[in-house]
């Protein structure tokens, strides 16, 4: 492996860092306090051609990997945007992947160009209320009339639907008890968000609180078959081409966040002082600090293996898997040690640390539960009996 620095790598750092300078700590305060999308800052990305970074150059975007996405991820989190500012743009980034690769080329010119211009935003319907990460057994059903379907069923957790455009959906259009196996009979559709059909409900929660999550009770909305990705019945195969891109982008944005935390402990180690010393000076406030840095950097190589497996064609599952589990661990505990370095002002929100803590407790739950995860790593690598 060459761990030289990588040109291409350090300008899209050097190039996100100052776009995002425009967008300090205390804009990001202000969006955690009263909500409403980051519009502004979706905007700029939009204008700056970061919304394509992955999408390929035939359809508006640069053509790069996941790799450089998870950069261009990680750097937007580490400038103290944290889950707020990747967030707005994550979808965007890896969610029409399916499309990439099995979309029709009539589908690609219609769908991805006004992704990569910021002139729609989509967001990603696969979460249900009662089937939850058993994805095989989800309700949200397609039932075929002339010209296309008509879908009908509930989604939850589905971020950014107060603003998007269309939905990624995933549906079944065949009941499971007449498959072969449970991963058939679904199919994928990316349907236009039409609040005539859908109502869109938000979820008031922990944080994060400028980029919704909402629930969504689907009551006929009409789908044409043009707007079906791929063929009937393949759509669990086909989203699998989201996930584990969605995961490293995860891991990343996790590294980025846990090391916006500790850059701020270690700057306020430096400068609080009590009993007449700078607080840093003391090992007890030295040691976990340094273990933080270790513990991220360690993440972000196992979140950089997994991206270049994937741009490689190399199945990737267990490593992006392993990626966002540990990242989201080693994160957690970046933002946990931040706020006690900060003391009592940890717990105050103009210290941003406890918001750092807040947010990141999303890549520790989602988009799959640590457990789960250990459950494949257990199975699939380990070679363990399936314990569910």
């Amino acid at each position: 492996m060459n761990f030289q620095p990588n040109e291409q790598h350090d300008s899209i750092r050097e190039a996100v860092r100052t776009l995002c300078s425009r967008f300090d700590a205390n804009y990001w305060l202000e969006k955690d306090k009263h909500g409403g999308f980051p519009l502004d800052f979706h905007r700029a990305m939009a204008d700056a051609g970061w919304l394509g970074i992955c999408t390929p150059e035939a359809y508006g975007g640069s053509g790069l990997g996941i790799t450089e996405a998870s950069i261009l991820m990680q750097t937007i989190a580490e400038s103290g945007a944290g889950l707020s500012g990747a967030s707005s743009i994550h979808m965007n980034i890896f969610g029409l992947q399916p499309v990439v690769v099995y979309g029709s080329e009539e589908q690609k010119q219609r769908f991805l160009p006004p992704l990569v211009k910021g002139e729609q935003k989509a967001c990603f319907g696969v979460t249900e209320p009662d089937a939850g990460l058993d994805t095989t057994h989800l309700k949200t059903r397609a039932e075929r009339v002339k010209g296309g379907y008509v879908l009908h069923g509930r989604k939850v957790w589905i971020s950014t639907a107060q603003v998007a455009d269309r939905i990624l959906i995933l549906t079944r259009t065949t009941p499971i008890e007449q498959c072969k196996k449970p991963t058939q009979g679904m199919t994928l559709f990316y349907a236009p968000l039409d609040r005539r059909y859908v109502d869109i409900r938000e979820i008031d929660k922990m944080g994060r609180h400028c980029v919704d999550s909402n629930e969504l009770a689907i009551d006929g909305l009409p789908v044409s078959d043009e707007d079906r990705v791929g063929e009937e019945g393949r759509g669990f195969e086909y989203i699998l081409h989201g996930l584990n891109p969605e995961r490293v982008l995860i891991a990343s944005e996790a590294v980025g966040l846990g090391r916006a935390a500790l850059n701020r402990a270690v700057n306020y180690a430096k400068e609080r002082e009590v009993f007449g010393r700078a607080i840093g000076k003391n090992q007890a406030i030295q040691h976990p600090l340094a273990e933080s840095w270790i513990e991220l950097e360690a993440a972000e190589l196992l979140a950089r293996r997994a991206g270049w497996k994937y741009d490689q064609g190399l199945p990737c599952g267990p490593d992006a898997n392993a990626a966002k589990f540990y990242a989201a661990e080693v994160g957690f505990r970046a933002c946990t040690r931040a706020v006690a370095t900060h003391g009592g002002m940890g717990y105050a929100k103009e210290y941003h640390v406890e918001r750092y803590l807040r947010e990141m407790m999303i890549p520790r739950i989602a988009p799959i539960s640590p457990q789960l995860i250990l459950c494949h790593i257990a199975e699939k690598v380990l070679g363990l009996p399936k314990s569910y």
